[in-house]
């Protein structure tokens, strides 16, 4: 029977080696919950940065909107106010102090600066040298090669897009 009993007592932990295995259970079972708290942190902040490139599209995508929106009905409006100004430029000298022809110019000026404030602005092209991606040339005549002499109707951008190219009349190089 000593045999039996010695056998049990091998059989039984001690209290310090249940402890440990305790131990080496918690620090396994630790170490796998940081691993998943790692994974669902790495997921949040996948999730967050999506979110904030998912805003920062949909803002874009908002403002190209507004913008498109706006170049069609300014399409629409640019031929006005080109009639506008050749109205005022074709006025004669002695109507020039009329309050009704400076009411007219008043308009004209109001509708270029609403314009412009949606935007607008005016392709420069007298004396610039040509440039396809702004200009469409409608004739050459003599004068300097490859630079705009003359503006036949006004170009517009509207932000850094040409809405309108500027129609001109380009030099060919002989005097």
């Amino acid at each position: 029977m000593a045999e039996e009993e010695f056998r049990d007592t091998q059989a039984q932990e001690t209290p310090e080696e249940a402890a440990t295995d305790e131990l080496e259970s918690l620090k396994r079972e630790l170490a796998d919950v940081k691993v998943k708290a790692e994974a669902n942190l790495a997921g949040w902040q996948r999730a967050q940065a999506d979110f904030a490139n998912l805003k920062r599209r949909s803002e874009q995508e908002r403002d190209e909107t507004v913008k498109s929106s706006n170049a069609g009905l300014m399409l629409k409006i640019l031929p006005i106010l080109d009639d506008f100004e050749r109205a005022v430029a074709s006025m004669p000298q002695d109507l020039d102090s009329n309050p009704w022809v400076d009411g007219i110019k008043l308009i004209e000026r109001k509708l270029r600066s609403n314009l412009e404030a949606y935007g607008l602005s005016l392709i420069e092209a007298s004396g610039q040298p040509f440039d396809p991606r702004f200009h469409e040339a409608v004739r050459e005549e003599p004068g300097k090669a490859g630079i705009v002499i003359r503006e036949m109707e006004k170009g517009y951008k509207l932000f850094d897009k040409v809405l309108r190219p500027s129609k001109v009349v380009v030099g060919s190089g002989g005097e």
